[in-house]
């Protein structure tokens, strides 16, 4: 019973409620009354919580006689019944997110929890919302890496518990020359040039001279990074070990913030990710996403190569529920003011829209969404970027049903998945700063440690704003956490597929030359393959 009892308190706590004496045993006699096995608990009470959540009277502090409302709407039989058995429409379950539009959730040191921000994000920021965009970032990774086994040990004495390194701050570093420290920043450059790590609280010079190599990744200037190192007489940091933080599972993140609805799209809970799930494994195994990168509009043999690959679809009766057309839809950059490339820019959209409109079934069922690239005509330049000017895209909008103008990046809500499509070049920036990265790095290695950096940093661009500028406001929408389900980085750089930490990410190359390769997303695999 006592069991059960937890159980119940740690479900409406997630949502951020307290139970009284008599609100517990009135729901522990539901359970009773109706026979629930222990390993139902949670998805009844999940049911529960979220119900009440609903009524406009719930207050923090469960009131017995709301739950008994709910209860008793339970027992009519107004819920669920037929939704359980009908059948998915993949349509009423895709949403293609907007930078733009995205909730901001501010994480709240106070409340150990992630707060909305209040009132409108603008485009041109302040001081304050670029620190509180870095110290976000910090936040979300320090608040993983001290629940993380390694740092969170049992309270119970031990031998391993002994061994263990305590997270410090740079603040405790003063007067403890000769103590070994675990420090938690940014690798930063002081106004020397000297390497340091900085937090909240202060920075430290670091001395790699006794680093034989850095753990797996690549470091740049902007990473968080975690540092143990002996403190010297000289005020540095004698490194002896340095790595990215550890990686949190969507599951786990889900399974403590499931509550907050972080794509403004709504929030589900575990269970009903779960029962999605399976339902799409079972119901749409044979439903892809297409996703095409440098769809170089300019070039003759880029439209040929998109009618072979829609007369294939025809051919073999397999129409793509999504295809995600990534930039640059040019092969070279539009001079500034050379009216001649603006206009050809346009025309180039509106050839791509009438080659479309030749395949009524594909315009009719399939979803188009269209990123742009680094050399793509939008709004602005920074990230996150707008859509492509509705000026060169208004014979696409005409034409086509379902064309979605994305953002840069951009984020596909699918049931229960979360995909993320991101444009950048991205390898040859975090080359261009590296500050670190193992020795007789090979080709395979570089393309694994760029999932792990990125994943591990929980940020598309995990650069200082120096390097790679951004709108600090919207600094939310490049953050990798919860974990997605997929992450689409089209790059440049040689095409690659993996999974980490349940995430699955790929480059789908480029679409270009005589080859044209691109990348099938498989939902119910959450895979996806080389085509």
């Amino acid at each position: 019973m006592t069991d059960r009892r937890q159980v119940i308190i740690k479900v409406f706590r997630k949502y951020g409620h307290s139970l009284g004496p008599e609100s517990l045993e009135f729901l522990e006699e539901l359970l009773d009354r109706h026979e629930i096995a222990d390993e139902e608990v949670e998805f009844s009470m999940e049911w529960m919580a979220k119900e009440y959540n609903k009524q406009d009277d719930a207050q923090m502090k469960v009131s017995l006689d709301v739950l008994n409302r709910v209860y008793e709407a339970f027992q009519s039989g107004d819920n669920e019944g037929a939704q359980e058995h009908a059948v998915l429409d993949p349509d009423h379950h895709l949403y293609v997110i907007d930078a733009f539009e995205m909730p901001s959730w501010n994480w709240s040191s106070e409340r150990s929890t992630f707060e909305r921000a209040s009132g409108p994000l603008t485009s041109s920021g302040t001081a304050d919302s670029r620190v509180m965009a870095m110290r976000n970032r910090l936040n979300v990774i320090k608040q993983c890496v001290l629940r993380n086994d390694h740092f969170s040990p049992s309270t119970l004495p031990s031998k391993d518990r002994e061994n263990l390194l305590t997270l410090r701050s740079t603040k405790q570093l003063l007067g403890r020359a000769g103590d070994r420290f675990l420090l938690f920043g940014m690798l930063t450059h002081s106004k020397e040039g000297k390497l340091c790590l900085e937090d909240p609280d202060g920075l430290v010079e670091l001395d790699f001279s006794q680093l034989e190599q850095p753990s797996e990744g690549l470091f740049t200037e902007g990473c968080l990074a975690l540092v143990e190192g002996d403190y010297t007489e000289d005020g540095t940091l004698l490194v002896i070990a340095i790595g990215h933080p550890p990686c949190e599972s969507r599951e786990t993140a889900r399974s403590i913030f499931g509550h907050v609805d972080f794509l403004g799209k709504g929030a589900t809970t575990l269970l009903e990710e779960k029962q999605l799930a399976t339902r799409v494994q079972l119901e749409l195994a044979d439903l892809r996403f297409f996703v095409l990168s440098d769809v170089w509009l300019d070039r003759p043999e880029t439209l040929l190569g998109l009618r072979k690959l829609f007369d294939n679809c025809m051919e073999n009766s397999f129409i793509p529920k999504v295809i995600v057309l990534c930039g640059n839809f040019t092969s070279v950059g539009i001079p500034q003011g050379n009216g001649r490339e603006v206009r050809r820019y346009q025309e180039n959209f509106d050839a791509l829209a009438d080659v479309i409109a030749s395949y009524p079934l594909i315009t009719r069922s399939t979803h188009f969404v269209m990123v742009p690239g680094p050399l793509d005509v939008t709004m602005n330049s920074v990230l996150p970027r707008r859509p492509l000017l509705s000026s060169f895209v208004s014979r696409l909008k005409s034409r086509l049903p379902n064309v979605h103008f994305a953002t840069n990046p951009c984020r596909i809500k699918f049931f229960e998945q979360e995909i993320v499509v991101f444009r950048e070049d991205l390898m040859s920036r975090m080359l261009r700063n590296l500050v670190g990265v193992k020795p007789d790095v090979k080709n395979d290695d570089l393309k694994r440690y760029l999932v792990q950096t990125v994943l591990d940093q929980s940020h598309l661009m995990p650069v200082t704003v120096s390097i790679e500028p951004t709108l600090a406001e919207y600094d939310h929408t490049l953050r990798l956490y919860p974990l997605p389900t997929a992450v689409v980085l089209a790059d440049r750089y040689d095409r690659y597929q993996m999974t980490y930490e349940g995430c699955h990410v790929f480059n789908p190359g480029r679409f270009v030359g005589k080859t044209f390769t691109f990348s099938a997303y498989a939902p119910a695999r959450r895979e996806s393959e080389e085509w």
